[in-house]
């Protein structure tokens, strides 16, 4: 994903409670959830409008976007700096395992399961015309909203514009990429408030929206450059609400994937096994998670592929999903595997996506004949 998408949308919440599980287990990554919630509502620092350069900045987003400066400036100057989430930016200090197992059992559990069966049900006829429009299964839309927010359950307690100032202006000075993230969140901040502008929203009430700490938005997670760029109103209303109108939303993750090439009837992914006499495991995972090799060439450097894998028309990639302490786990990854990960940027992510979708489309036909 570019920068633009809600992949590059720095969903970090996932990654970082995903490694807090590997490292940790599960109930301290929940335990870790709490805090963060407590402390979102505990480290309020200085107004922005304190900062010379944020209401430079301000002024010159007014003038470049032909907004009114007072509106802009308000808006900007009421958000305050946010410790926690300045601090969640920064990598992990102590090293982890990655481990689907566990990872995979934060997000495919009973109740999400329970709730994703009950947002198939209510939603039936937006999910089948959104697979008729858009190409997308069902079940991929299901597992997208249920892994970002069990079905709009969670949707984040940060104001938008604490967090997103707060990431454009102070930025961990430390991180690698201290400078480049500045820049993104600058630009979410003014596509956050060119939105809020067009709805004719009063700079306080722009300042009240919650989202993740990244600035994540609704249902879906949203960041505001992705919601200008691919939210659609599904419904016909008039109007785009990601946090209230499933349909919005289910239309709007469809069209995401459309806009990421997302292939109408390709499976994600096959199973895949080696042959170790002709194994070039180093050549197969260079491409990361980017289908790269032909069926051909990914079975001439020793993946053994089977039944419909080995008609598969386009190209393919190694995944490669660690299990901590035991073997990796391995699938041969097609071009709508990759279309997930366009959403987060992450092969983990991409898995829990399917893996829930697919629970969760099984217990609905288990419901249905019982």
């Amino acid at each position: 994903m570019t920068l633009q998408t809600p992949l590059h949308r720095f969903r970090f919440a996932i990654f970082f409670i995903a490694a807090l599980a590997g490292a940790a287990g599960v109930s301290e990554a929940k335990s870790f959830k709490k805090t963060v919630a407590y402390n979102a509502a505990q480290s309020h620092g200085p107004l922005y409008a304190t900062r010379t350069e944020a209401m430079q900045f301000a002024d010159d987003l007014a003038s470049r976007r032909d907004l009114d400066p007072a509106w802009v400036r308000e808006a900007i100057g009421q958000s305050r700096y946010i410790s926690t989430v300045s601090r969640l930016m920064q990598p992990p200090t102590k090293p982890f395992v990655k481990n689907w197992r566990v990872y995979r059992s934060r997000f495919i559990d009973p109740i999400r399961i329970e709730a994703g069966v009950r947002f198939w049900q209510a939603n039936q006829q937006a999910l089948e015309r959104a697979e008729k429009e858009y190409g997308v299964p069902a079940e991929i839309i299901v597992g997208i909203i249920g892994v970002e927010t069990i079905y709009g359950r969670d949707t984040g307690s940060f104001r938008v514009m604490d967090a997103l100032s707060t990431l454009a202006f102070d930025f961990p000075a430390d991180h690698p990429r201290a400078t480049e993230r500045s820049e993104y969140f600058k630009s979410e901040i003014e596509q956050f408030l060119t939105l809020e502008s067009r709805r004719g929203a009063t700079p306080m009430e722009a300042l009240e929206i919650q989202g993740s700490y990244a600035g994540a938005m609704g249902m879906p997670q949203f960041m505001p450059s992705s919601w200008i760029k691919y939210a659609v109103d599904f419904d016909g209303d008039g109007t785009i609400d990601l946090w209230n109108s499933p349909a919005d939303v289910i239309g709007s993750v469809a069209n995401y994937f459309k806009t990421f090439n997302w292939q109408p009837g390709m499976p994600t992914h096959y199973p895949v096994s080696f042959d170790a006499s002709r194994l070039d495991m180093d050549a197969l995972m260079a491409p990361d998670i980017l289908p790269t090799f032909s069926v051909a060439s990914f079975t001439a450097k020793g993946a053994v592929l089977e039944g419909p894998a080995l008609q598969h028309p386009g190209p393919l990639a190694l995944i490669e999903l660690l299990n901590g302490p035991d073997a990796p786990t391995y699938v041969a990854g097609t071009e709508n595997f990759y279309a997930i990960t366009r959403y987060n940027w992450s092969s983990y992510y991409a898995m829990a996506v399917i893996e829930l979708g697919r629970e969760v489309k099984q217990e609905l036909v288990r419901s249905v004949g019982r």
